[in-house]
Order: C-alpha cells, then structure tokens, then sequence
C-alpha cells in the first residue's frame, strides 16, 4: 500500500491527471493530456493483486469476479481518486484518475461565470456532455456547491462511483453509490422520487429506461443534473431523442423540448499561454427557437441556433475560445486544485449490516437429498426434478432473484461386496425422516427407468411428503 501511495502523491506533485498501473509494465502518467512512461521501476502481477484485496471490500471484489471490472473511489493520503480495476492480458489493470480534495469552484475550475445561473433553476434538465476525460464530473460537482452554497435544497445524487463528498451547507446531499447504494440507475431514479428531492444528479445516461426515467423527474417539477458522452450538441440530443423506438421517439422530442434548459458540451485543451489544459465550453441554451427545432425534429439546426443565440448566453467553442478565455488574464492552475488536501468531509462512511443480511421474504425452503438449483425454468411453488439428468431445477431461489443453473446429483458411494448395477435390498431405516429418504431413492429408480419426473410441494409436511412420493408412479384410481 505504501507503494501505491507513493505513486499517487508523485502524480499530485507533477501534475498529472491519470495513473495506470498494470503487472510487469512501467507506470503511466498522464499530464495535460499527454501518456508519459516512468522506467524507474515495474509492478509485478503478484503486487497488483495483493494491493487489488487491499482496496477492495469484500463486496467490491465479488463484483469484481462477477463483471470482471471494478469502479471505486478512496482516499489516500488525504487524495481523494477514483479507481477503475478491470482485466486485461496482463492480469489486472488499475486505471486511477486524481480528484480534488475539497469540491473546486466554478472560478478555480476556469468556467465561465454564467453557469452560477445553474444554481438559481428550480426545475429542468441540465445536461453536461463531453468526452471521456474531459471534466464533466468536476463541472457538476461544481455546479451541486454552488446549489449548497447559496439557497436551500434537497439534492440527491446517483453516482458511479462517489467521487466528491459533499458537506451539507444550506442544502441537505445525500449521495447513492452505484453498487453500494443501488443495484441500478433505473432503481435509483425510481426510488428518487420517493424521497423528496428538489435535486437530483444521475451520473451518466447510458440506457434509454434510464433516459426516459430522467425525462420523467425533470417533467415532473425537479432540477435534474445528468451526463452523457458526446462532443458536439447536435450528436447529445440526436443520442437522447433516437435511443428509443421509432413510435416513441417523439414523445421523447417533446418531452426533451418542455424541460431542457442548459445543454453543455465540455473539452480540455491546452493553452499554451497557461501550460495547462483549460476546459472549452460550448453552450446551449433551451429558449424558443431551440424547443421549437426538438419538437419538428430539426436537429441539424441546433448549431445555427447556437451561432443565433449569443443575446441568450449562448456559445459555440470557437466563440467561447475568443470572446472568453482569450480575454482571462490568468487561469487558476490544476495543480492548486489537486494538490494534496484533507477531505472536507469528515463523516464516517457506514454500511448498514441490514443491507448485507437476509434477502427479503421467505427464506429458502432446504429439503433432503435437494441442492440449490441453477439454470433451469421454475413455476410456482414447485421444484421439478429431471432425473433423467440428474438436475434440480430450483424454486425459491429464483423466486429471491438468485439465478439457477443445474446442479448433478451426487451418485451413491459402492459399498463392499457390492456390484455395479447389482439390486440390493434397501436397508430398514426408522423415523418419519429416514422413510422420507428411502422411498425418495426408491422413486429416484423408477423415474430413471423411464417413468415422468417426481414434482415436489415444498410446502407439504414429511407426512405429506412422504405420501407423494409413495403414491409415485402407481396409477390413479
């Protein structure tokens, strides 16, 4: 862990905005954007996985096995990243990208002064897109404080992973991890609205019931914050409008049009004058004119509006390059930014053991000679039993959400002095149980010899049970 930390502080020291660390492979930085290679020494696999179950919870590593990537965030060193550990043909990778301590400002971050504005909406969708790596979670942190910061509000954010911790100010934040918090945006954003919002942040739109369900909460009266990977506004709202069916998609436009406010669209280039990458903004604005191209579906328009829309606080990039960061006299350093700093938030980070217990409602019925199925179809409240395979195919675990796959039943032991294949009296047994186990046997052989599989009531009692399966196979009167 000391290793890790080290590289993590030297990062910070020179500026860099990414770490990668694989097995047997020079380390690499990132800075203003550029890949840069540290010869001085190399990871070995058995060091990538030794400090993986380090950072890892037992959770996060079952996700890890499961998905075969990992996102997270910690702190180390009092450096607040965001962790990215997936698989590769080297083993395990560790993508690392460095956030601020404390949440940055709209001024240290270089935007342009209108997006305070953000903060004043009292509804609507508000989005932030741009490529990967290009700040868009840092903007929306921003834009969440300065909420804090200035008026009353309940503000819910739906993350993946949780990379700023907010410290209630004039607004009351609680944040939901992806994985942690909620094993879905979709459930997240169902369960949001429940939970008296004034705000609510989602932290990528990736799946359209996740768009339609971000649609709904800003038609409904809430401010809604969201990203979403594009680089121009054209592509975003052609991505937003067409994710959906034909027959659906223009409802889509209209509910689009009736709620967007800001549209964002974010990139970091490097100013020569600086010496560091500046973020450019291109900025569009829901006025008439852009609700009037969503709804007839005119999106080629969207940059004509644009270049129309400067009296609205409207930008195109190159607009914004010359009218705005061509007349900033200084810029506010990243390193002052990610420099090595405390966390502001200082709450303990606590998961409820009432999450972690018991599945809700009933528990697994465990009967004799029966093991936890997978993989097969189960109706009702029975288990069908192919005996012809010797597969289980289970019912209360699919019931909880438990997927099933087929289990193979575990052949007899051959005891001494006995043949394969060769009938054997079974032995007496006493007790409702033990009747329970031999006539089940019993009924096992018939079945093999051709007969319709057994089906079992689990809700029955041993008597029952034990009538079922004495009746097995005999013809019904």
């Amino acid at each position: 862990m000391n290793k890790f930390s080290k590289v993590i502080v030297t990062a910070v020291q020179e500026g860099c905005s990414d770490v990668h660390i694989t097995g047997g492979h020079p380390v690499v930085y990132r800075k203003n954007g550029q890949i840069q290679f540290d010869n001085s020494g190399r990871w070995t696999h058995g060091e990538i996985d030794g400090l993986v179950k380090k950072v890892l919870t037992a959770r996060q590593l079952q996700t890890l096995r499961n998905r075969w990537s990992v996102d997270l965030a910690i702190t180390i060193r009092h450096i607040r990243i965001r962790v990215n550990v997936f698989n590769t043909t080297r083993g395990l990778s560790i993508a690392v990208r460095l956030l601020p301590g404390t949440v940055p400002t709209i001024e240290k971050l270089n935007l342009h002064p209108s997006l305070k504005q953000v903060a004043e909406l009292r509804s609507g969708l508000v989005l932030i897109c741009g490529a990967t790596g290009s700040g868009k979670s840092t903007t929306i942190a921003a834009l969440v404080d300065e909420i804090n910061r200035t008026r009353t509000a309940h503000i819910v954010t739906l993350e993946d992973p949780v990379e700023y911790r907010y410290v209630s100010r004039k607004s009351f934040i609680e944040q939901r991890e992806l994985g942690a918090h909620m094993p879905s945006f979709e459930q997240g954003l169902v369960d949001v609205l429940r939970e008296d919002p004034d705000v609510i942040v989602v932290g990528e739109l990736r799946e359209p019931e996740v768009m339609r369900l971000t649609l709904n909460a800003a038609e409904s009266g809430h401010l809604v914050i969201a990203t979403l990977h594009a680089t121009h506004a054209e592509d975003a709202l052609y991505r937003l409008c067409n994710s959906f069916p034909v027959e659906a998609q223009e409802e889509i436009r209209h509910q689009v049009a009736s709620t967007l406010q800001w549209l964002i669209v974010q990139q970091l280039v490097i100013r020569e004058d600086a010496g560091f990458r500046v973020p450019v903004l291109s900025i569009l604005r829901g006025n008439q004119s852009v609700k009037g191209i969503l709804r007839e579906n005119k999106l080629p328009q969207i940059e004509s509006a644009i270049q129309m829309g400067k009296n609205d606080g409207m930008f195109t990039a190159e607009r914004y390059t010359r009218e705005y960061l061509g007349k900033v006299s200084a810029f506010a350093s990243p390193q002052d930014i990610f420099k090595p700093s405390a966390e502001v938030s200082q709450e303990e980070v606590y998961h409820s053991p009432l999450v972690d217990g018991e599945p809700a409602g009933p528990r697994p019925v465990q009967t004799r000679k029966m093991e936890p199925a997978r993989g097969g179809s189960v109706y009702g409240s029975q288990a069908n039993l192919d005996f012809s395979t010797g597969t289980g195919y289970g019912l209360q675990d699919a019931r909880n959400g438990i997927s099933a796959e087929p289990l193979r039943r575990q052949q007899p032991v051959p005891e001494p002095g006995r043949g394969n294949g060769e009938k054997v009296a079974p032995t007496p047994v006493a007790g409702k149980e033990g009747t329970f186990d031999h006539l089940y046997s019993q009924s096992i052989d018939d079945a093999e010899r051709g007969g319709a599989p057994l089906i079992i009531d689990e809700t029955a009692s041993i008597d029952e049970l034990i009538a079922q399966i004495s009746n097995f196979g005999r013809p019904k009167a």
